[in-house]
């Protein structure tokens, strides 16, 4: 975890599954392709927001170790440009999207200012995200636990997760030429 970048890939919008791929060499371009670790897609219920949204696709990235080219607040900004790009309207709060890119944590860095908060400050109470990251590693330990427990692994944090929930677990998708695993 020390060493890597955490981005969170989600859409419920038109067709979830080829807007996650139309993006996904996107944003290897961003960060570096080599470096990359994807999870597999995930179908999952959207949590919060208004009733009767379409369930969401998500999926999440893991790069590794950080590029001296990169630095949060600009990887920030051009996540937020592929958004825009793929159609984001900022409507309504937790509201249906064509595409949402979350940067989940950048190595042990901690921010908290009005553009950007790491780690994520919802990293841990998200099944859509702990899902794919126990996918990718399930012995990875993700940054903003609690002080003073042990730090508990992203599969642990899912267990312990799942039955607190009013909604199904996600779905591991199969993998696809569009999305390999």
């Amino acid at each position: 975890m020390a060493d890597t970048i955490a981005i969170a890939l989600g859409a419920n919008l038109g067709d979830p599954a080829a807007t996650l791929a139309a993006v996904r060499p996107l944003l290897a371009e961003l960060v570096h392709p080599a470096r990359c670790r994807w999870s597999p897609l995930f179908r999952t219920e959207p949590v919060g927001g208004p009733a009767d949204q379409p369930p969401y696709c998500n999926a999440v990235l893991l790069v590794g170790p950080p590029l001296p080219h990169l630095e949060p607040h600009a990887l920030l900004r051009q996540l937020q440009t592929l958004e825009t790009r793929f159609g984001r309207q900022r409507l309504v709060h937790w509201g249906p999207r064509s595409l949402d890119l979350d940067l989940l944590w950048w190595g042990a860095l901690v921010c908290d200012d009005a553009a950007l908060q790491l780690p994520h400050p919802r990293l841990l109470e998200r099944s859509f995200v702990l899902a794919p990251l126990a996918a990718i590693d399930a012995e990875l330990v993700p940054p903003g636990q609690p002080s003073g427990g042990p730090a508990l692994t992203c599969q642990a944090l899912l267990e312990q997760l799942l039955p607190q929930l009013d909604e199904a677990p996600p779905l591991a998708l199969p993998g696809s030429d569009d999305w390999p695993t």
